[in-house]
């Protein structure tokens, strides 16, 4: 069993609280709809390009947009691959944060084939690592350091059943969300399950586990931003507490105060954000716009993927195509959405 040692200092404790703080003023802002949408749009285009950036991607933000809009754009075709799945795999993120329950292996496993498929050799998406793995410095003179020796292969399966057990047993243990999901960050890279794509996959199960603790600060908190602002410092925060190879027994506390520590500085951006566009546009008829649980269910997927049709409201909501045209219709009346295409290629977008 995997029992992780830490402790709660004043540092991170700290942290924690003004994180506490921060949420609940998160969640008591009246934003409207659009308005949380165009913020949720931004952050996925953030998440995009941030974690891939980690991984040495070289493509711009404005670009990684291009390609999630499906525009062409002159890079090299890795680059656009990257990208392409990691968004591929955010939209299969939020089809999974919809569920409460603790994170199983065949979801790892599923994120894993998102964010690698066609990146690596066929056989390797969505599959442990068949070999041991060492992490390598280039030097720049033909030398190479070593900076981390994973666990054996053969022992990859059960580290990571007994990190899934772990998180469900100290949900129920009342052990902090925060904490869980820093936990669960370095933990999982430390383990190294696969070939290549270890890093994305940990940063998307660190995020889908706030997601289901609802600690999603309405999705629009971007903790791949601090990893990637100073990049040498996140790999040496995991390097300074992982070693030169993988123990089960190392203290993680200098690692959590650097993940609480970045935490807080993206939620306090968040609470910007939302307090920057303060109350939100009204209604011609100076009324605030509410959705019922259906249409925040359309935004949500929306926003998740750019564009939605009147068959996707019918397989997310599971009602008849008559009541998702009408449930669509309202949306457009509200000045939330509007239609694109002609006859039977119509689609819907966010309102410009």
């Amino acid at each position: 069993m995997f029992t992780p040692k830490y402790v709660i200092n004043s540092k991170i404790l700290g942290n924690i609280s003004e994180i506490v703080e921060i949420k609940a003023a998160v969640e008591r802002s009246r934003v409207l709809p659009l308005n949380e949408a165009q913020l949720r749009r931004q952050a996925i285009l953030r998440m995009a390009h941030t974690s891939t950036s980690i991984e040495g991607n070289k493509l711009a933000q404005f670009e990684v947009g291009k390609v999630i809009e499906g525009e062409t754009v002159r890079a090299p075709q890795k680059d656009i691959l990257e990208v392409e799945n990691y968004y591929h795999a955010l939209k299969l993120l939020e089809k999974l944060s919809k569920n409460k329950q603790a994170v199983t292996l065949p979801e790892v496993l599923k994120l894993h084939q998102a964010v690698i498929t066609g990146l690596v050799e066929l056989g390797k998406a969505g599959q442990f690592r068949p070999s041991d793995v060492y992490v390598l410095d280039d030097l720049g003179d033909g030398r190479e350091l070593l900076r981390f020796k994973a666990p054996p292969a053969r022992t990859v399966s059960g580290l990571i059943e007994d990190l899934l057990d772990w998180l469900k047993q100290s949900r129920k243990e009342g052990v902090h969300p925060v904490i869980r999901a820093g936990i669960l960050h370095l933990e999982f890279v430390s383990i190294h399950p696969f070939t290549d794509g270890n890093g994305r996959v940990a940063r998307l199960l660190t995020q889908l586990q706030l997601y289901r603790d609802s600690w999603d600060f309405r999705k629009i908190l971007v903790l791949d931003n601090y990893y990637n602002v100073d990049r040498l410092s996140y790999y040496n925060a995991e390097a300074a507490v992982q070693g030169k190879h993988y123990q089960k027994d190392i203290d993680l506390t200098p690692w959590l105060e650097y993940f609480t520590r970045g935490f807080l500085i993206e939620a306090r951006k968040a609470m910007e954000q939302i307090q920057s566009i303060g109350f939100g546009r009204v209604s011609k008829k100076s009324e605030q716009i509410f959705l019922d649980r259906d249409e925040i269910k359309i935004m949500d997927f929306l926003t998740t993927t750019g564009r939605i049709n009147s068959e996707d409201v019918t397989d997310i909501l599971g009602v008849a195509k008559r009541t998702a045209q009408l449930k669509l219709k309202k949306l457009i009346e509200n000045g939330l959405i509007e239609r694109q295409g002609l006859t039977t290629a119509i689609y819907y977008t966010l309102k410009s």
